[in-house]
């Protein structure tokens, strides 16, 4: 196993990295790459969840208080997120997209700073959800928040406009199943890669832990880019611990 600290030596590693014939490229990342662009990490010491406890997914389905409190946390959520601009790794990757290099982008982030990045929409899967847009839990219909604060402000949780359902931010809840296309879709891609990249993932929560288990396991090569340890160092190839964005800095997809 190497171990690099060094942002020079990081950026050198990660051009080359990304510019060999490396086969079935999935990369998976979690908050470290967006706390650099302003977006606070949830689970971590100080993070959103130590200081305010979690909405369950049933007392928000039963409990209209619930419901409406989760609504004004997404809107300020929101905020962060609008303010949030994708840094040096979150466009790299999209580059890597553009030029048809990623088999799959699994992502554990709900901040859609991937999409404003540019990556192509058939490029990434969203094992957490996103909490930039609404979907309906009746019929499924997505609806933007424009709009939707107004009622949230008036004291009423938002409905959907085409069947009365609720609304609910389109991110995956404590105590909310799992997306199981989306999660098949990345437990297959990892099983086939040939070069797995982690890329701000403590890997800590399951299942998107499991993920580059998985494909070390199958042979492909692992490299995980992130500032502390992870359960699974002792699995990869290559440890990175660099701050993300620099390293990304001047980086040019092949």
């Amino acid at each position: 196993m190497t171990e690099i600290t060094s942002v020079s030596s990081a950026r050198d590693f990660i051009q080359d990295l990304f510019s060999e014939e490396s086969g079935r490229i999935v990369i998976l990342t979690g908050a470290g790459i967006s706390t650099e662009s302003g977006v606070p990490d949830f689970r971590s010491p100080g993070g959103i969840w130590s200081r305010m406890e979690p909405i369950q997914y049933q007392d928000f389905v039963g409990d209209p208080e619930s419901r409406l409190e989760d609504w004004r946390r997404r809107f300020a959520m929101k905020r962060v997120f609008d303010r949030a601009r994708p840094n040096a790794a979150h466009g790299a990757l999209a580059d890597l997209s553009r030029a048809g290099r990623l088999d799959l982008l699994v992502t554990q982030n709900v901040d859609g700073l991937h999409q404003r990045s540019g990556v192509r929409p058939e490029d990434i899967v969203e094992l957490h959800g996103n909490s930039t847009y609404a979907s309906c839990l009746t019929c499924g219909e997505r609806e933007e928040f424009e709009g939707l604060e107004v009622s949230v402000e008036a004291g009423q949780a938002p409905l959907c406009t085409r069947c009365g359902g609720l609304l609910k931010a389109a991110v995956v809840s404590f105590g909310q199943s799992m997306p199981e296309n989306e999660l098949r879709r990345a437990a297959d891609a990892a099983s086939m890669s040939e070069l797995f990249v982690v890329i701000g993932s403590s890997l800590v929560v399951h299942p998107a832990a499991q993920l580059p288990v998985l494909a070390a396991r199958r042979g492909a090569r692992l490299v995980i880019l992130n500032r502390e340890d992870t359960p699974v160092d002792d699995l990869a190839d290559t440890l990175v611990r660099a701050p993300i964005a620099e390293v990304f800095e001047g980086f040019s997809a092949p």
